[in-house]
């Protein structure tokens, strides 16, 4: 018998990698997180999004500090009025840390999660990692160096093939999601999971956040496609805007403790 008969087929990373396989594929990408929730126990998360190009008000200041031509200081000025996202991400992740660690001693709840890379998911990990808390990092495999952060507590960081799966997780645990200022990644996440609420397809409430007024005012015009009858006008309240830290911290408190706080565990 030749040696690969002799292989047992879930051993065979051939096969496993193979079109046939997909299917096992797929399903690992739901097993195998979810035994590592159930181990740390995660019952939800808080779901952070937003750009992975904005950098920390240090690396910024840097940036300005190094820039020697008119276009290299035009980018560091844009880098660093942006990381005033960054460093209210972290501040943010680390006050909701800091309240839902006081909440139970045995299950984790509204864990801060993230895509698992730099930007605005490195700072929300970053805060949540400085009030000592677990926090969760979804990462996925694309073609850009150094993707993770170093932030995500170990054993929580993972790393999906399949956008879908990712975005299973995302919306699987999210109890609530803070969405700040970010690119065609961000936005495909946002409109997925309005989609989801307005359909009622997601049963559970669904807190959502724009953090930073005049950007999402620029790039998505919500008012407008109300007017053009493409969504109905209470679909613009779908999401709570703000530019304050406090404002959002207070916000999703109350809705997380309405809400929430007495249904654990994930769900739909």
């Amino acid at each position: 018998m030749s040696k690969r008969g002799q292989t047992k087929a879930y051993e065979d990373t051939g096969f496993l990698s193979s079109k046939d396989a997909r299917a096992l594929r797929i399903l690992a990408e739901y097993l195998e997180p979810k035994s590592r929730f159930d181990h740390h126990k995660v019952d939800d998360t808080i779901v952070f999004m937003g750009s992975a190009r904005i950098k920390s008000r240090e690396t910024a200041d840097e940036l300005v500090r190094k820039a020697k031509t008119p276009k290299e200081r035009e980018r560091a000025q844009t880098a660093l009025r942006m990381s005033g996202y960054y460093e209210a991400a972290r501040e943010l992740a680390s006050r909701l840390t800091r309240w839902s660690k006081e909440l139970d001693d045995v299950e984790r709840r509204f864990v801060v999660c993230t895509g698992g890379g730099p930007g605005i998911m490195e700072a929300a990990n970053r805060g949540a990692a400085e009030a000592k808390g677990l926090n969760v990092g979804l990462t996925i495999s694309i073609p850009v160096e150094e993707f993770d952060n170093p932030y995500v507590t170990r054993g929580l960081d993972f790393h999906f093939h399949y956008f879908f799966m990712r975005k299973f997780w995302f919306a699987y645990l999210a109890k609530a999601v803070i969405v700040f200022p970010g690119g065609y990644g961000t936005l495909d996440e946002l409109f997925e999971l309005l989609t989801l609420v307005q359909t009622h397809k997601m049963k559970k409430p669904m807190p959502i956040v724009l953090f930073g007024t005049e950007y999402w005012r620029e790039v998505v015009n919500f008012d407008s496609l109300a007017q053009h009858g493409m969504i109905n006008p209470e679909d613009i309240d779908l999401v709570h805007r703000t530019d304050s830290v406090d404002d959002a911290y207070e916000w999703i408190v109350a809705q997380l403790s309405e809400k929430a706080l007495a249904q654990p565990g994930a769900t739909l």
